[in-house]
C-alpha cells in the first residue's frame, strides 16, 4: 500500500485514503498558486512538497492507521515528529539564507513558527528540531526520488528586501503552506464543508452595488452645506483611486463622509489595479459594528466579514466562519489588534490569512488610534506590505498623526517613518476643507491650573436637554453620573459589549426623535460613533481626543443653518489624566494652550494637530516597546529569528493582570444557565463573549473574596445580582458590598 496522508470513515464504515504524494501535490499546487502572487511560486511548490515528508516513517504510519481504526489494534500509538524531517533535508540540499526559510515554515506548519535560539518560557526552537538528523536518515531511502530533487529558487518577492522585511516574507511564505495545507486535507476530509467556501462578487460588480447606493443617497439628502462638502470629498477619492498603488492619506473632519468615502476609493483603486480585496482596520468594535453594518446594507452579508472577538454570534453562519480561517472574502472589517497582531504572530491560526492581504487595499480608520508604543514597528510592516507585497494602504482620520520624517524627536528612542514623498493626500486641500466643515465653536479652559469640582460640571450639564460630556476614566465617568438626574445615560467599559451596542443604539434613537438625552462617557464614544450633539464637554485629554469629541458636536451642521455652530467646551477636571500616553497626550495640549493665549489658534487644523502630535512622539518613551528590533531584525542576516518571542512580546493592549467576568445582562444569565448545564461548548463560548468585562487582578480578588463572582469550567461568572448593573454596568470599588447591607 501506497503511504498515507490521512484517512477518514465514510457513512457506510468503509475507509477512505490520502496518499501522501496526492497531499503533497494538492498543497503545492495551492501553496505555489499562493505564493505567485508575490513572485515566489517555486517556494511554495516546494513547501507543499517538502512539509510532511515526516509521515513516510514506519511510527507515523502506525500511528495514522491503528490510532484511526483503519487497522484494528487495542494499542494506541504515540504521536510522532513529522515536521522536522523536511526542515533537515533543507538544510542538507539548499544554502543559507535558503534553508533557514524552508526550514522555518516546515518545522511550524503545525506548531507555529519556532524561535531559532532557545528561550524559558517558551518551547521548541528550531536549533533543536535541526538536530533530529535520525527522522531525516530514517526515511530517506524511500523517499521518491522526485522529490528530492532541487531547484534554484527566486529572490524573496522577486525584488531586493531589507533586513527589516525578511520576517514578514518568512510568514508571507508559512502563510501560503499553512493555508494549503489546511484547504487540502479539508477537501479530502470534509468535502461538504470544503463546498461551502464559494466565489464571491467581484471589485466591479461591488463598485456597482456602491454606485447605486450613492445616487440614492444623494437623491435623497438635503442640500446642506455639509452634504455638498461630503460630495466633494467623494469626488476626491474616485479621482485619487486612478493614482498608482502605494500609500495614501484621507484627512477630512468629523462628519465629511469618510465612512463611504473611503471604501468608494478603495473599491475604484482595486477595480483600477486588479486588488483581490479590501481589508478596513478599526481601533474600536464598536465602531467596526457600525461600519459591517453599513457595509452588509450595501454589498450583502455573503461580501463582507465582521472579523473580531465580539462578534455578534446571529452573524457566525458557517460561511463566515469559513472566511474568518483565512480572510478569503472581498471586504474584510476588523480590529487593529487583530490586523497587526497577526502580521507578527507565530500562530498558524492567525498567520494562515496573510498571504490573503498580499495584493490588498488596507483602510486604517481613525489613524490617529495607531499604538504609539508599537508605532516603529507597525511603519516597518506596512512599508513592507507596501514595497514587497502590492498593498495600498489609506491612512484615514480627521486628525492626522505625523508617520512620517523622524519620528520622536533627535534621540537615540526616535526614528525614521514613512518617506513624506510616499504618502499621497486624497483630497485636494485638506486646509481648505477644514474651514469650510467647521460647524463647532471649540472653548479652551481659561485657567490650566484651576480644577472644576464634578457637581459643578454635573450643574451645567443639566441646563442643556441634550448633551455629551466625555471623561478620562470608568471612576471618573461614575463619580459624574451620579451626580447628573434620572434619565442620564452612562457608557463606559465597565458594560459589556451587548449592553454597551444596546444603549448606543438608544442614544441614537433618542437623538433621530429630538428627545431629550444626557450622556456621561468614557473615551470610547469619541472615535467613530455616528452621534450628533448640539453641546459636548470634554475633560482635557490629549488634542485628538478633544477634537475628535468635538465631531460629536454639530455633527450634521442643522445648527449651521440657522447660523449658529455646535458649543464644545474644555475642562479641567478634578483628577487628571491616568498615567502614560493619556496624561502625556493632557500635558501636550495645556502646553500647546499656554503658549498660544496671545493668538488666534484654530484648533481644528490639520496644522495643530501637526504640532500636537511632533510635540506628543517628542514626549513618548518607547515605539518598540515589543523590541521587534531585537528579536526579529537584527540577527535577520543570519535568520536567526525568534518569532515566538515576538509573538508574545507584540500585544497592541496590555492586558497582564487583566481578567474577564462574565456578567449576567439579559440574555447573558440565560448564557450563564446554559454554562451551567452544558458546560464550555465553543458556539456558547463565541456568544458570551459580548458578556463579559475586563477588571483588574486586584479587583477581581476582591469580588473572588466576597464571593460576588465565581468560577466554572475555567471562567469567572457573575455570582450575585448586585454585580451588575442595567445601567452603569459592573459596579466596583465595593459599592456592591454597600448595596448588600442597605438591603
Amino acid at each position: 500500500m501506497e503511504n498515507i496522508a490521512h484517512i477518514k470513515k465514510s457513512d457506510d464504515g468503509n475507509f477512505e485514503v490520502q496518499t501522501l504524494v496526492d497531499h503533497f501535490n494538492g498543497t503545492a499546487q495551492l501553496a505555489a498558486a499562493f505564493a505567485a502572487e508575490f513572485s515566489n511560486s517555486d517556494w511554495g511548490q516546494i513547501l507543499g512538497l517538502w512539509h510532511d515528508l515526516g509521515k513516510y516513517s514506519n511510527e507515523f504510519q502506525d500511528y495514522i492507521k491503528k490510532n484511526s481504526g483503519f487497522e484494528e489494534d487495542d494499542q494506541k500509538v504515540a504521536k510522532t515528529d513529522h515536521t522536522s524531517a523536511g526542515a533537515i533535508l533543507a538544510k542538507e540540499l539548499f544554502p543559507p539564507p535558503y534553508w533557514q526559510t524552508l526550514a522555518y515554515c516546515i518545522s511550524g506548519h503545525h506548531a507555529g513558527l519556532l524561535n531559532y535560539l532557545p528561550e524559558i518560557g517558551i518551547s521548541g526552537d528550531l536549533s533543536a528540531r535541526l538536530q533530529k538528523v535520525r527522522l531525516l536518515h530514517g526515511i530517506k531511502s524511500i523517499i521518491p526520488e522526485n522529490l528530492l530533487n532541487t531547484c534554484n529558487l527566486t529572490p524573496p518577492a522577486g525584488k531586493p528586501i531589507h533586513p527589516t522585511q525578511v520576517h514578514l516574507w518568512v510568514r508571507m511564505l508559512f502563510s501560503c503552506l499553512v493555508d494549503a495545507d489546511f484547504l487540502d486535507t479539508e477537501q479530502f476530509m470534509n468535502p461538504v464543508l470544503h463546498a461551502q467556501r464559494r466565489d464571491h462578487a467581484t471589485f466591479h460588480d461591488l463598485n456597482k452595488l456602491l454606485s447605486n447606493h450613492m445616487t440614492k443617497l444623494a437623491a435623497g439628502a438635503p442640500p446642506t452645506k455639509v452634504n455638498q462638502i461630503r460630495q466633494r470629498v467623494l469626488a476626491d477619492c474616485l479621482t485619487a483611486a486612478k493614482l498608482p498603488p502605494g500609500f495614501f492619506s484621507l484627512t477630512v473632519p468629523t462628519g465629511g463622509g469618510k465612512t463611504l468615502a473611503s471604501i468608494a476609493w478603495a473599491l475604484q483603486h482595486a477595480t483600477s489595479f486588479g486588488k483581490k480585496r479590501i481589508i478596513v482596520g478599526i481601533p474600536y468594535t464598536s465602531i467596526i459594528t457600525q461600519t459591517a453594518r453599513i457595509y452588509r446594507d450595501i454589498f450583502g452579508n455573503s461580501n463582507v466579514l465582521e472579523h473580531h472577538s465580539n462578534l455578534d454570534d446571529s452573524l457566525s453562519t458557517q460561511e463566515r466562519k469559513l472566511a474568518a480561517e483565512n480572510w478569503d472574502v472581498p471586504i474584510v472589517i476588523t480590529t487593529n489588534v487583530q490586523l497587526f497582531e497577526s502580521l507578527f504572530s507565530n500562530r498558524t491560526s492567525q498567520c494562515r490569512k496573510l498571504h490573503n492581504l498580499v495584493n490588498s487595499v488596507i483602510i486604517l480608520d481613525e489613524a490617529q488610534m495607531l499604538p504609539v508604543g508599537f508605532l516603529k514597528p507597525v511603519l516597518s510592516v506596512l512599508q513592507s506590505l507596501v514595497d514587497l507585497f502590492g498593498v495600498s494602504v489609506l491612512i484615514s482620520t480627521a486628525t492626522q498623526p505625523v508617520l512620517t520624517g523622524r519620528i520622536g524627536g533627535t534621540g537615540k528612542n526616535s526614528f525614521d517613518g514613512i518617506p513624506k514623498e510616499k504618502i499621497r493626500e486624497v483630497c485636494s486641500d485638506i486646509n481648505e476643507l477644514s474651514k469650510d466643515l467647521q460647524r463647532v465653536e471649540l472653548n479652551m479652559p481659561d485657567e490650566l491650573n484651576q480644577s472644576v469640582d464634578w457637581q459643578e460640571i454635573a450643574n451645567e450639564l443639566i441646563r442643556f436637554e441634550q448633551v455629551l460630556c466625555v471623561v478620562n476614566t470608568r471612576k471618573q465617568c461614575r463619580t459624574l453620573f451620579e451626580l447628573m438626574p434620572p434619565g442620564t445615560i452612562h457608557l463606559s467599559r465597565m458594560m459589556c459589549s451587548a449592553h454597551l451596542t444596546e444603549t448606543i443604539d438608544l442614544i441614537k434613537q433618542k437623538l433621530a426623535e429630538n428627545q431629550p438625552v444626557r450622556i456621561i462617557s468614557t473615551q470610547l464614544i469619541e472615535a467613530g460613533v455616528d452621534i450628533d450633539f448640539p453641546v459636548v464637554y470634554r475633560a482635557l485629554a490629549g488634542m485628538d481626543s478633544i477634537a475628535q469629541c468635538a465631531g460629536r458636536c454639530n455633527r450634521e451642521g442643522k445648527l449651521n443653518a440657522n447660523g449658529r455652530l455646535g458649543y464644545t467646551k474644555v475642562f479641567i477636571p478634578p483628577q487628571g489624566a491616568p498615567p502614560g500616553l493619556l496624561r502625556k497626550g493632557a500635558d501636550t495640549t495645556k502646553e500647546m494652550i499656554a503658549v498660544s493665549k496671545d493668538q488666534n489658534i484654530n484648533w481644528l487644523s490639520p496644522e495643530s494637530y501637526t504640532a500636537y502630535f511632533h510635540n506628543l512622539f517628542s514626549k513618548a518613551d518607547q515605539f518598540d516597546q515589543g523590541d521587534i528590533e531585537g528579536t526579529l531584525w537584527n540577527d535577520a542576516h543570519q535568520m536567526k529569528f525568534q518569532f515566538a518571542t515576538a509573538a508574545r512580546d507584540f500585544k497592541l493592549i496590555d492586558d497582564k493582570g487583566a481578567r474577564s467576568i462574565i456578567v449576567g445582562f439579559k440574555e447573558g444569565n440565560d448564557l450563564i444557565q446554559l454554562l451551567k448545564r452544558k458546560g464550555p461548548a465553543p458556539w456558547l463560548m463565541r456568544k458570551l463573549q459580548r458578556f463579559t468585562v475586563s477588571v483588574s487582578e486586584r479587583d477581581f480578588l476582591d469580588l473572588m473574596k466576597y464571593r460576588m463572582i465565581e468560577d466554572l469550567h475555567g471562567c469567572c461568572i457573575q455570582a450575585d445580582p448586585h454585580l451588575y448593573d442595567h445601567t452603569r454596568g459592573l459596579v466596583l470599588n465595593n459599592e456592591w458590598i454597600e448595596e448588600i447591607f442597605i438591603l
